[in-house]
C-alpha cells in the first residue's frame, strides 16, 4: 500500500468504492437497457427515417383496404385459414385451355412451395358455370390429388350478385385473389408462367404466412 493510500481516511476509501461500484452498475444497467430497445429504436428509425414505401410487395398487388368477403357465400369457410381464390367456368377450362390450367397449376404450385406452411392455406376454384369439371383436368387438380376444392356460385340470388360485386372489383376477377383468414380480399395475383414471377408470389406469400397469424384457426 502506497504512503498516499495510508493518508487516505478509511471511510473516504469505502466510499470511494461503492461510488465506482454505483458508476459500473448504472453503466450495466444503461447498457442493458439499450440492448431491450434497440429493436424498437430500429423500428422507428425504419419507419420514421427509411420511410417504407406501402403497398409495395415482390408481385402481387395489395389490396388497400382490405374487401372484406362474406363467409356465407360457400360451404367451405373462408375465414379462419388463408385462401388463393380464382373464379373459372368449367365448361372453358379444358386442358387445352392454357389460361385455365396455367392458373390452377400455379395455385397448386405455390401450396406446395411453401413447405411446412402449405396447411395454413386452402386453394378454392369457383365454378362460375356450374358445368361439370373435365375429367382431366379433375385428375390433376381436384383437391385429393391437388387440394383445389371446387364451389359453384351462391345459389341465394343476393349472395351470389354481392360474391360477383366482390370478386371484380378493380377488375380482378381473372387474377388470382389472396383472402386473409379474417376474411378480406388483400392481395390480386396475375396469373403467370414465368419461374422468376413465381419465385416473386412466392416471396409475397412467405411473407404474410410469416409475419400474420392473427384469425388463424388450423
Amino acid at each position: 500500500m502506497s504512503d498516499k493510500e495510508l493518508l487516505i481516511p478509511a471511510s473516504q476509501m469505502d466510499s470511494s468504492a461503492i461510488n465506482a461500484r454505483t458508476r459500473r452498475g448504472r453503466i450495466q444497467m444503461l447498457l442493458l437497457l439499450l440492448a431491450c430497445a434497440a429493436p424498437v429504436l430500429a423500428s422507428y428509425f425504419a419507419y420514421y427515417v427509411i420511410k417504407p414505401e406501402g403497398g409495395k410487395t415482390n408481385f402481387g398487388t395489395l389490396v388497400h383496404p382490405a374487401q372484406a368477403a362474406n363467409n356465407a357465400w360457400f360451404d367451405v369457410p373462408l375465414q379462419g385459414k388463408w385462401t388463393l381464390l380464382l373464379a373459372r367456368p368449367a365448361g372453358e377450362c379444358q386442358v387445352k385451355d392454357q389460361k385455365c390450367i396455367e392458373a390452377l397449376f400455379l395455385m397448386r404450385q405455390v401450396k406446395v412451395a411453401v413447405g411446412r406452411e402449405s396447411g395454413r392455406v386452402q386453394l378454392l376454384w369457383v365454378n362460375m358455370d356450374g358445368k361439370p369439371v373435365d375429367p382431366e383436368v379433375a385428375k390433376a387438380y381436384d383437391e385429393q390429388v391437388a387440394g383445389i376444392k371446387v364451389v359453384t356460385l351462391p345459389a341465394n340470388p343476393k349472395l351470389r350478385a354481392e360474391f360477383l360485386s366482390w370478386l371484380n372489383q378493380e377488375s380482378a376477377g381473372e387474377q388470382i385473389q389472396l383472402v386473409d383468414p379474417s376474411p378480406a380480399k388483400m392481395m390480386l395475383i396475375p396469373v403467370t408462367n414465368s419461374p422468376k414471377e413465381f419465385a416473386a408470389i412466392k416471396k409475397d406469400l412467405e411473407k404474410l404466412l410469416r409475419l400474420n397469424h392473427k384469425g388463424e384457426s388450423l
